[in-house]
């Protein structure tokens, strides 16, 4: 079943690619706790002590890390949709 045409299921495929690299870069960056993603961590303004801040900050990195993955796997989904659709574009106007 033909739901969006050629150009629009290859753009699909091209984003999603796209889309998967950087997001499994990104959740492995957060993963090992890059620094220079600090900013992109949902933190307080202030903490009590450091081992609280840094409690929240590496449980903020895994969430982060898991969000990406999770998304990944979305693009993943939206990847073998847009493959199916190129190729049933692709087999009807070969006919």
């Amino acid at each position: 079943m033909k739901i969006c045409g050629p150009k629009c299921s290859l753009c699909g495929l091209i984003i999603s690619v796209w889309g998967i690299v950087q997001l499994v870069l990104m959740g492995l960056f957060f993963y090992i706790h890059s620094v220079a993603l600090i900013e992109d961590l949902p933190l307080e303004e202030k903490y009590s002590s450091l081992e609280e801040f840094y409690t929240a900050a590496n449980n903020a990195y895994t969430q982060n890390a898991y969000n990406c993955w999770i998304a990944a796997c979305i693009y993943v989904l939206t990847l073998l949709l847009s493959a199916q659709q190129f190729y049933m574009n692709s087999r009807v106007t070969a006919n």
